[in-house]
């Protein structure tokens, strides 16, 4: 395959759903796997829904989940502008052009007479499509009301009988009568075009040669389809990607929970596990693997593996990714995560050096999902516990554990440096001779080191706090359990 150029061609009104970087991720995979181009197109024709800060923001979000498109915004190609509202001189002459050759008409009808006709189709039970009022006006009533100034828009001309057949890489092929579509508006009457021109305009222009959007620009492709046969222009590929769905398998909404990247990223989910999670919603590699990276997924890619159904989001597989994905990191990239999370949120009372935080990762790797877990899970590795879980202590602290913990401490000060095979020595040396069970100190141990009842090995935890903060605790631990 040659020549492959996909975009990702977002408006810039708020954040970026995480629908909308499955088909960024797509488009990018198939792009990649081709060794062709890709391309983000900033569609911002509808001036009035445009968020401040929006285009910035998706470019951001675009380049940490590691979709650094080729041409776009800040990275000028052959065929540019690609923020559409810096090309709208071309729209316009396109649109003029469709009704010289008499394929799209001047529509004149005003918002109160479209608002009045919606409301008879509706109260008849029609489709509340335009009447086709202007379409066959003469050239003589076109011409008068322009000279009157009347406000129009350009409609184009859709075929009244017959159907259009089309083949798309997911659906394979889709049949849909003319009489179900409208005369769709292409160019309003402030000059700036709708989506429909924009983007058929935009993706010949630009050399698309694929097509990759959401299902629910299904229903406009023969719209679309009319337009490049109308100009004369070559067809790209259409593929139509899955609906993403709640559990519940209704469409995926806020209301049901986070669906913008940005959540996901500031709740410390990793853009790996992120971008793996999303290949699979609607794509399988074939067999049973489940774990992969960009640059593994841009090998596997393609389109005849995405799925028609729709995809469910489903939350317990993406914190299982993430989790596995961490696991993978390099101990140095997860120290500087863990430095970044502990400087953000000022945990601890104290200064933690390298060595002394690559201790906690060694100790907590299997037991975290998130960045954020290693001071969430295991607080008192930052610092001294202020309260001590009372199930915890209702269960492990007995009357007589202030005066075993008072001896085992007075065995760990005869340390010098303790090993954690030093500490165990002297806590089982401890139970012989105050002949108890070593569950007997080390059920309290634990929690007045910790202050709770689970954790990573004891001996782990005791050798990554040293010998002085151990004692310390257990001093603290017995004037407040006592």
């Amino acid at each position: 395959m040659s020549g492959v150029r996909t975009r990702f061609a977002p408006s810039p009104t708020g954040f970026l759903h995480v629908g909308g970087l499955r088909t960024a991720l797509y488009n990018y995979l198939l792009a990649k796997k081709e060794k062709g181009t890709f391309i983000l197109r900033i569609e911002d024709t509808d001036q009035s829904r445009k968020v401040e800060g929006a285009m910035e923001n998706l470019v951001d979000t675009l380049e940490w989940a590691g979709l650094h498109f080729d041409e776009g915004p800040g990275r000028e190609g052959n065929f540019g502008p690609y923020i559409q509202s810096q090309r709208i001189n071309l729209y316009q002459k396109c649109a003029h052009q469709l009704v010289e050759e008499g394929k799209a008409y001047y529509c004149f009808c005003t918002l109160d007479r479209l608002e009045k006709l919606r409301e008879q189709r509706i109260a008849a039970k029609l489709p509340g499509s335009y009447d086709r009022n202007c379409r066959d006006l003469s050239k003589v009533d076109v011409q008068e009301k322009m000279k009157r100034g009347e406000p129009h828009v350009i409609r184009m001309k859709v075929p009244l009988a017959g159907e259009l057949t089309f083949s798309d890489a997911i659906r394979e092929k889709v049949t849909i009568a003319y009489a179900v579509l409208d005369d769709q508006v292409i160019l309003k009457s402030d000059g700036y075009p709708t989506y429909h021109l924009a983007v058929v305009v935009d993706d010949h222009f630009m050399k698309i040669s694929h097509v990759i959007r959401g299902e629910e620009w299904l229903p406009s492709t023969p719209k679309h389809i009319i337009l490049y046969n109308y100009f004369g222009w070559e067809l790209p590929q259409f593929a139509h990607l899955p609906l993403l769905l709640n559990p519940d398998k209704s469409k995926l909404s806020k209301r049901q929970g986070d669906v913008a990247v940005e959540d996901y990223r500031e709740k410390g989910y990793l853009k790996e596990a992120l971008v793996n999670f999303v290949a699979f919603l609607g794509w399988n590699p074939g067999d049973e693997r489940e774990l992969f990276f960009l640059e593994d997924l841009v090998k596997e890619f393609t389109l005849d593996r995405v799925g028609k159904s729709g995809a469910v989001f489903n939350i317990e597989k993406l914190d299982w990714l993430n989790f596995e994905h961490l696991r993978k990191k390099p101990e140095p990239d997860v120290l500087c995560m863990l430095k970044d999370h502990l400087k953000r949120s000022a945990v601890g009372d104290k200064h933690f050096d390298d060595p002394y935080l690559l201790n906690v990762i060694r100790a907590m790797r299997e037991r975290v999902t998130f960045v954020k877990d290693f001071v969430e899970k295991s607080p008192y590795f930052f610092q001294s516990p202020k309260e001590y879980d009372p199930v915890d202590v209702k269960k492990r602290w007995k009357p007589e554990s202030s005066k075993y913990l008072k001896t085992l401490g007075e065995e760990f000060a005869a340390l010098a440096t303790p090993t954690k095979e030093e500490y165990e020595s002297a806590l089982h040396h401890t139970a012989q001779t105050l002949k108890i069970k070593n569950g007997d100190l080390i059920h309290p141990l634990r929690l007045a080191v910790s202050g709770m009842g689970t954790g990573p090995g004891l001996y782990d935890i005791l050798f990554i706090l040293g010998k002085d903060e151990t004692i310390r605790r257990i001093i603290s631990a017995i004037e407040i359990l006592y």
